[in-house]
């Protein structure tokens, strides 16, 4: 008698959704809570974005080559740049690697050596969609609706909440400024990077695969050109392997690679109006496994900061849910957008 046929084990797609959102957001929280963690360390900002390239890399750029491979043989034209590597034209592969690739490593990480993860937590998810909307009025001609505007009203009003407060103490001498303000230029960053990818329709998987392949073979040869004449000061050779195979791997393959791709699956069964109010957990997340597993402090500023980020994002939303505009691509790792 023939043996019977063993039963396939497959997850619904609700399972597979659920799982994704899961992922992304104990990622994202995870991304804000380590860095942080890390500024006590070995390596130094610029490190962990080599490490955060590295790791991501040695996933990425086989599987961009391989992609740019299938392109030409399936259209019998050259296609792909950076070597064959990155999947997208040298122009989209330049710009968005620019802020996505190369500028949101170095200012996030570097925020993280001057203010605490508390102020990350709220600062980075927080502007993100103050930016990404301002951009999106300029740059792409949308209208901010009102319901937007209030939403994005709160927004302000958090950073301001959180970020104001080491302004205010600027001058007698704190650096938590310096990282407020870094953070928000990483999330202004992000933003355009956000923009540049819904206004070409670019893949969420390609444009990853290209902004990582433009940053390994730009920033990471400039890199070692400046550590090795020493007018850069590298800590990789004298940090621990262990530390630094623990950051190539959570900030590369995690932060990038997985992430990257559980948030396009979450958006792809939660859309995008669900999938942003599910991310707006982590500056919550964040800020609560700051003070429980970095001994940070809770002012209330910082709860009343995360309270109006929050409902913010959560507010800004709600036009889109009531109206069920479309939606277009959306970036990998980027989250809180107002796309209304």
């Amino acid at each position: 008698m023939p043996a019977a046929a063993s039963p396939t084990f497959r997850l619904s797609p609700r399972a597979v959704g659920v799982a994704a959102a899961v992922i992304t957001v104990l990622v994202w929280t995870g991304f804000i809570i380590v860095a942080r963690a890390s500024a006590a360390r070995s390596l130094s900002p610029l490190d962990l974005a080599v490490a955060r390239i590295l790791g991501a890399s040695l996933i990425l750029v086989p599987w961009g080559a391989w992609l740019v491979a299938q392109q030409r043989r399936a259209e019998g034209t050259e296609r792909g740049s950076l070597f064959g590597f990155s999947p997208l034209s040298l122009r989209l592969s330049a710009l968005a690697g620019i802020f996505g690739g190369v500028a949101y490593a170095v200012l996030a990480y570097s925020g993280f050596f001057f203010a605490p993860a508390a102020h990350a937590s709220v600062l980075l998810p927080g502007s993100l969609p103050l930016w990404t909307a301002l951009l999106a009025a300029l740059v792409l001609g949308d209208r901010i609706t009102p319901m937007r505007a209030a939403g994005l009203a709160l927004i302000v009003a958090g950073d301001l909440l959180v970020g104001g407060r080491s302004l205010l103490h600027a001058f007698e001498g704190g650096d938590v400024w310096k990282g407020d303000l870094l953070f928000m230029s990483a999330a202004f960053s992000w933003a355009c990077y956000s923009i540049i990818v819904r206004r070409n329709a670019l893949d969420a998987v390609r444009t990853t695969i290209a902004i990582t392949v433009f940053a390994l073979l730009t920033y990471v040869p400039v890199y070692a050109l400046l550590a090795g004449v020493g007018a850069l000061h590298s800590r990789l050779p004298t940090a621990p392997w262990g530390e630094i195979a623990f950051q190539m791997v959570f900030q590369g393959v995690g932060s990038v690679v997985v992430s990257g791709i559980t948030f396009t699956k979450m958006i792809g069964y939660f859309g995008p109006v669900r999938s942003t109010m599910i991310t707006a957990l982590v500056p919550g997340l964040s800020a609560l496994g700051a003070v429980l597993f970095l001994g940070e402090p809770m002012h209330w500023t910082l709860i009343a900061g995360l309270a109006l980020v929050t409902a913010g994002i959560l507010f800004g939303v709600q036009r889109t849910a009531i109206k069920k505009v479309a939606v277009g691509a959306i970036p990998a790792g980027a989250g809180g957008r107002f796309d209304a």
